[in-house]
């Protein structure tokens, strides 16, 4: 079974709801399986503020999640057009698995949620990215050729997916956010899977 590593971090839930549907599609391809991972939260106390386990959802990711791993799907909310502290916590203590090169040559997507229409969605997508590179991993996008993305008033990008929620509530996904998100799960796998044959 080809493993997908679906890691994120979501504070209200839109980004959560990204991930399902993302693992949806990793799992829509045969000999493919989603592993779904989140970060804690990070905080100005030098304290620990969250259990070492999650009261509910996904277990918190590990370095053996990233050397598991064929692939690599990555998501946080915008916060200031750019990824959230916790997500890029985490992603800045994966020196390891860059010195052995754990993640080079797998591939890997991004996606992400706003709270307004032109709140940074491609940026943060963007600069998602660049940490992948640094890793040597291969960027997968989703295509034009994928109708939802023509036909979005909300999310979805060529960059990956995303999810427009106006207010902290509006987690459900639209139509066609919920269809970008499945394309990109299964482009990530199925890449995945040509690259491991």
């Amino acid at each position: 079974m080809t493993e997908i590593l679906v890691l994120y971090y979501s504070r209200y839930g839109s980004t959560a709801r990204l991930a399902e549907q993302i693992a949806r599609g990793i799992n829509s391809v045969d000999g493919c399986n989603a592993r779904v991972r989140t970060v804690p939260s990070v905080s100005a106390s030098t304290e620990a503020t969250d259990p070492a386990v999650p009261e509910s959802g996904p277990p918190y990711a590990t370095a053996a999640d990233l050397e598991e791993c064929a692939g690599l799907v990555l998501g946080s909310p915008t916060r200031f057009g750019n990824m959230a502290a916790a997500l890029k916590y985490f992603l800045d203590g994966t020196a390891g698995a860059w010195l052995s090169g754990t993640l080079s040559g797998k591939p890997a997507g991004v996606f992400t949620s706003t709270s307004s229409l032109h709140g940074g969605q491609e940026s943060t997508l963007l600069t998602m990215a660049v940490p992948l590179l640094h890793h040597g991993m291969l960027l997968v996008g989703v295509p034009y050729s994928e109708p939802a993305l023509t036909e979005t008033e909300t999310g979805g990008t060529p960059y990956g997916a995303s999810h427009l929620a106006r207010t902290q509530t509006e987690t459900e996904l639209s139509a066609e956010e919920t269809a970008v998100a499945r394309a990109l799960g299964a482009r990530v796998a199925a890449a995945a899977q040509k690259l491991t044959a």
